[in-house]
């Protein structure tokens, strides 16, 4: 492995964990599409520092994107807090406003400076390591360098607020009776996500922040319901989509960005289809056995109602059930034999009769009924 393919591992891995923490709350408040807006909108941030400061190398650009992107936000919440449109919408009305923007402002006062908006929008991994800094005599790429303060910075800010992270954002309205500021909080959130999306701009594109920063925290929701293991998890599934996705890209010869995406989403899926307790896998599994606890209980339930009656006899024939409880003839054989294994039941010449666990059941039923 060349040192290149390493650097473009290691840049991918530092930017996935950089956007996978941010992106943990954005899942937990249900903004997901922020982050979308705000990967875009900062464009614009980026423009006009420019045109103020005319250096693309210069730190200034960050401070305007993130700037940017906290304009965004207020944005969406004046439009939101008006009651005439929904959050979503709010988002949806904001951003392609200020993305399309910055799109004519470059295309009409800045066609001859490399600020090209299919880079910003896709990126390009492959260059990154070419784009290089000398930093206390230690020659490193660029993207590397700044992904890896963005990365520091993200995580000092939940270090130093990760009380105040975690209250406001499952109960803001206990966070504000406590003395704490949740709009403070809110607004801090998302001068994270805009830093984070400016520098991660230049070597993936927005494109691959987005994923970046809601595939891999959505996935480790479905995993578990603890922040710290959720906040662990969604840097090792972003980790894993970045060095993944470039395999991937390089097996398939197609783009790095795009391949990394498309890893994200399927670690998603995997989640999504086999998380051990939300996966669709699990709940199918979940939905079948409470199909069948359900039916011995109807059982054990219809047996108590007639035991020791006078229609004994009848109703506790096992063919009087399609008759009695509606069940096709398979099924009911299929409950009788479950509910006989677990030692609910006992039969004897096609008659049931309930044994003490199969009274205690339906008793049990009854009264949660």
């Amino acid at each position: 492995m060349t040192q290149s393919q390493i650097e473009i591992q290691l840049i991918a891995a530092v930017v996935a964990a950089a956007c996978a923490l941010p992106g943990a709350f954005l899942v937990l408040r249900r903004m997901a599409m922020m982050s979308d807006a705000i990967s875009h909108t900062v464009l614009l941030g980026i423009v006009l520092t420019f045109f103020l400061v005319g250096d693309l190398d210069s730190p200034w650009l960050i401070l305007g994107a993130a700037l940017m992107g906290v304009l965004t936000v207020t944005l969406v919440e004046l439009l939101h807090n008006t009651g005439l449109v929904k959050q979503d919408a709010a988002i949806g009305l904001v951003f392609p406003a200020l993305f399309s923007l910055a799109v004519i402002l470059i295309s009409r006062y800045a066609g001859g400076v490399h600020l090209d908006v299919d880079a910003v929008l896709l990126g390009e991994l492959a260059f990154a390591p070419f784009d290089r800094l000398t930093v206390f005599g230690l020659d490193v790429p660029r993207a590397l360098l700044i992904m890896g303060i963005v990365l520091l910075f993200n995580l000092l800010f939940i270090a130093l607020l990760y009380k105040e992270l975690k209250l406001a954002t499952f109960d803001a309205g206990l966070a504000a009776a406590l003395g704490l500021s949740p709009i403070f909080i809110h607004y801090g959130l998302m001068t994270m996500v805009s830093v984070t999306a400016v520098g991660a701009f230049d070597a993936v594109g927005s494109v691959l922040v987005v994923a970046l920063m809601i595939a891999p925290p959505a996935a480790a929701y479905l995993l578990t319901d603890n922040l710290p293991r959720l906040l662990g998890l969604s840097v090792l599934i972003g980790v894993g989509s970045g060095i993944g996705g470039y395999w991937l890209a390089r097996g398939l010869d197609a783009n790095i960005a795009g391949s990394m995406a498309t890893m994200s989403g399927f670690l998603f899926m995997l989640a999504f289809l086999f998380a051990p307790e939300r996966g669709i896998t699990a709940v199918a599994r979940r939905r079948a056995r409470q199909k069948w606890e359900f039916a011995q209980a109807a059982l054990a339930i219809h047996l108590l109602n007639h035991e020791n009656s006078p229609q004994a006899v009848e109703e506790c024939k096992v063919a009087h059930l399609q008759e009695h409880l509606h069940w096709a003839g398979e099924f009911a054989m299929a409950v009788v034999d479950k509910a006989q294994r677990r030692g609910l039941i006992e039969r004897q010449n096609g008659h049931m009769a309930l044994t003490e666990n199969g009274r205690s059941l339906a008793k049990e039923a009854l009264v949660m009924g």
